[in-house]
């Protein structure tokens, strides 16, 4: 007579799934780190161990491939981990070129970190492409592009810069997390690599970090997808699950901010405190023509202003206003306000008078009457 388990193998054992034929609407978050082998040692699926693989992770990743016309996306636990993992795929002795006023964080990435191993770099105003042509050595391995760029919104000419790298055997990577694919899809433009910040407009809720890149070439992906599994830098299933629950309003949110950012844009452009608003869906904008060409479906939600005024009037300004949280980050539904030389450090190429902004999904008429009492108050 077989033996009735006792209470620490009854917990277990009464707690495992009874459920695997059941097909919910919503997405399960599968929260196991290994997977159950059949009795003849295979596998019933890709599933075998969460650092590998994971159904949130895989979804997201077929996702977000789809989006951006790709075949190939790895997810990474954090869009910095992404970059990283671009830069590994590379080897010793390889030069990259990357932008002048590139976000801080990667500028530092390569210059404390991967400098140590051998990769070298010049910063590069990247809407000169003649001066592209002249900055590139016989060992350029990689063009990297911010198109807007963090936080002046310079944009980059993608076809014609990736046709340039491959006429010097070089790959092109765009970081595409200010537009996103319902605005630019790099891939179609010529470049080799898109990369995401996924905790941005993807995740849209300022709750998940994560990162992501694309591809197309299988020699490349395979490069991406071991780096992914062998540094481990994988994002949770929860983190995925977040992921993907965005996704699936991404269209919406962008729209609705994008539509914001341009009337927000318009309005600080004719106020008589603000110096210059950087925002290519603007005329003025020197690339409002390029953004035109290569942004077909809108000029995306981030914008940057000029303030006429010290740091500190500056500074001082981002803290009247009540709908425009001052923080890091953006891409959430809500609107953020940033005083980014102050973040990036002394070293910054960031005028000491910006104030970069994040346009939220909040009513248009509240976020432009907000900007007008906090201007108006830095009188007083």
């Amino acid at each position: 007579m077989k033996q009735k388990p006792k209470f620490e193998t009854i917990a277990i054992k009464s707690t495992e799934n009874k459920y695997s034929d059941s097909v919910p609407v919503s997405v399960p978050i599968y929260l196991s780190s290994t997977y159950k082998r059949c009795n003849d040692g295979s596998y019933m699926n890709d599933f075998v161990y969460s650092r590998t693989n994971n159904p949130n992770r895989s979804i997201v990743e077929e996702s977000i491939a789809i989006l951006e016309n790709g075949k190939h996306a790895y997810a990474f636990s954090s869009g910095m981990a992404a970059i990283s993992a671009v830069f590994q795929s590379l080897k010793a002795g390889d030069h990259i070129l990357l932008p002048d006023d590139i976000y801080f964080a990667v500028r530092k990435l390569m210059d404390e970190v991967f400098k140590r191993w051998n990769l070298s770099c010049d910063y590069v105003d990247m809407t000169d492409c003649e001066l592209i042509k002249k900055t590139i050595k016989p060992n350029t391995s990689l063009i990297w592009l911010e198109s807007p760029s963090n936080p002046q919104l310079k944009l980059s000419d993608i076809e014609a810069i990736a046709e340039i790298a491959h006429q010097n055997k070089a790959i092109c990577a765009v970081d595409n997390t200010w537009l996103t694919p319902v605005f630019q899809n790099p891939l179609n433009l010529g470049a080799d690599i898109v990369v995401h910040s996924t905790t941005k407009y993807f995740g849209g809720h300022s709750d998940v970090i994560g990162g992501c890149v694309v591809v197309n070439d299988e020699l490349l992906a395979e490069k991406i997808k071991n780096i992914q599994i062998l540094s481990g830098a994988v994002p949770a299933p929860f983190d995925c699950w977040l992921i993907g629950r965005g996704i699936q309003t991404l269209y919406l949110r962008v729209k609705k901010q994008s539509k914001n950012a341009l009337k927000l844009a318009k309005y600080l452009e004719n106020h008589p405190k603000i110096e210059k608003v950087l925002y290519p869906g603007l005329k003025s904008h020197p690339q409002h023509l390029l953004a035109k060409k290569q942004q077909k479906k809108g000029f995306g939600a981030m914008l940057s202003v000029l303030i006429k005024g010290t740091e500190e009037e500056t500074i001082k300004i981002s803290t009247k206003l009540a709908y425009f949280t001052t923080a890091t980050s953006l891409g959430g539904v809500e609107s953020l306000v940033e005083h980014r030389k102050s973040v990036e450090g002394i070293n910054s190429e960031t005028p000491n008078n910006l104030l970069r902004i994040s346009v939220g999904i909040e009513h248009i008429d509240d976020l432009i009457a907000d900007w007008e009492n906090a201007l108006s108050m830095n009188n007083e």
